[in-house]
């Protein structure tokens, strides 16, 4: 049985609860921005060029989570260039500025940071070359460098992604959780999940991927320490994570049963829960966004 997730593993869509959805699709097209790529009622995809970025899903029955519980930090959204990051975060300076909460340079990134209407957090960002990270005995060097947005526009952003933002494409490259402890988090997302952990900041903060990436997944307990197990709010929703095969799937749900932990498996994908009661969905590529709402599960 193997222990570690498939190199090419990556990221799917992040799936949120929502009270207004119109005024959360508005958000996230008009100021990220992302396009629609499916609107049934109650649900509505949006990403770009074809690839899921979030699903929202309206529940205006439910409350928002407390400042203090598990669940999202933020949904970070990979751009292919920094152009293409511009001009997502001129985008977002016309169309909500008092969303914006700052920015940094991560050694291995360079970050945007924002608060969507709800209170969801949101990360805009652009990787270096991976042969520009700095590794040391299997830990990936990240620091929180002060990057000036104005000088990053001025430097990157053009008259063309002025005129039409929605440049190159985009994707969820990592999730950041809020969680109750961090070595809870460590033995679920490492010693069982399978990812590797590739940065700490004590027992603050844990950062894990799969195949070298800086990372996939992120879980602090900065405004968090001591959460318990989540009830059924608005906020996030469900977090997706692809792998490249059936077989990696299968793999996968004999490792977690083997350590006790409940999962749904259909055949296509895999279901179950982190300690904090945060619903995650394994699958191939190729059926991210298709499955049932998150509410459903």
């Amino acid at each position: 049985m193997t222990d570690r997730l498939a190199a090419d593993t990556a990221m799917g869509a992040v799936t949120l609860r929502v009270a207004a959805l119109d005024a959360m699709i508005r958000y996230y097209t008009q100021a990220v921005p992302l396009t629609v790529l499916r609107h049934d009622g109650p649900r509505a995809v949006l990403g770009r060029g074809g690839t899921p970025v979030l699903v929202l899903e309206h529940a205006p029955e439910l409350r928002h989570a407390g400042p203090r519980e598990a669940g999202l930090f933020h949904t970070a959204i990979l751009f292919e260039t920094q152009e293409a990051l511009a001009a997502a975060v001129h985008s977002v300076s016309r169309h909500a500025p008092g969303t914006f909460t700052g920015s940094s340079d991560h050694l291995v990134s360079r970050a945007f940071y924002f608060t969507d209407p709800e209170g969801n957090g949101v990360e805009l960002y652009w990787d270096r070359d991976r042969s520009l990270w700095s590794w040391t005995h299997g830990r990936v060097e990240m620091d929180t460098l002060y990057l000036d947005p104005n000088a990053f526009l001025r430097e990157h952003l053009t008259d063309a992604a002025i005129e039409d933002p929605v440049i190159g494409g985009a994707r969820v490259g990592h999730v950041h959780l809020s969680v109750g402890d961090v070595a809870t988090a460590r033995e679920f997302y490492v010693d069982r999940l399978g990812f590797d952990t590739t940065s700490t900041l004590g027992d603050s903060a844990l950062f894990v991927s799969a195949g070298g990436y800086h990372h996939h997944m992120a879980m602090n307990t900065w405004r968090s320490r001591g959460a318990g197990r989540r009830r059924m709010t608005l906020g996030l929703g469900l977090v997706d994570i692809a792998v490249p095969t059936a077989d990696d799937l299968g793999a996968l749900d004999d490792r977690l049963r083997h350590f006790g932990v409940p999962t749904a498996h259909d055949g296509r994908m895999l279901s179950f829960d982190d300690p904090w009661g945060n619903a995650v969905r394994v699958l191939p590529p190729d059926a991210a966004a298709d499955a049932p709402p998150a509410a459903a599960r």
